[in-house]
């Protein structure tokens, strides 16, 4: 899936650093959304590097945010609830700011759509079976890992 022109291999580079660290940000600050920016992260790294790819996908930071999410759609209630609520801020503002009927409705399923998704197919879990799913995908971890 990596891009073959250089320039759009440079755009999801940056752009994954960039969404890598405000992902990181967004542990110590929680009006970040960390999962997203990691999602993102790891997206962008998918079409720009391999190596920055594998590299992420075998962070610790990965592996505690995203792992249990990406692999059994399962996340910790608070991860899952902080997501729902920021981003369903961000778009009700959208909708506060646009004055147009159409926008403001296709907004509103899609909050209604996010809701319902999450709701149906992601499974809350807490902190102690989230690192469970973590290690038993992980087969264990390595002394590297640590």
């Amino acid at each position: 899936m990596i891009a073959k022109s250089r320039i759009v291999r440079l755009f999801w580079f940056i752009l994954g650093w960039i969404a890598f660290i405000l992902g990181t940000i967004g542990i110590a600050i929680p009006i970040l959304p960390t999962v997203p920016f990691y999602l993102l992260t790891s997206f962008c790294f998918v079409r720009s590097s391999e190596k920055f790819n594998t590299w992420f996908l075998h962070t610790k930071l990965y592996k505690n945010h995203i792992k249990g999410f990406a692999t059994n759609r399962a996340m910790t209630l608070k991860g899952e609830l902080m997501l729902l609520l920021l981003v369903s801020l961000m778009l009700m503002i959208t909708m506060y700011f646009t004055n147009n009927l159409h926008v403001t409705i296709v907004l509103t399923i899609l909050i209604f759509c996010k809701y319902l998704y999450f709701v149906l197919r992601v499974n809350p879990v807490n902190k102690a079976e989230f690192a469970l799913i973590n290690r038993n995908h992980n087969g264990g971890e390595s002394k590297n890992d640590k």
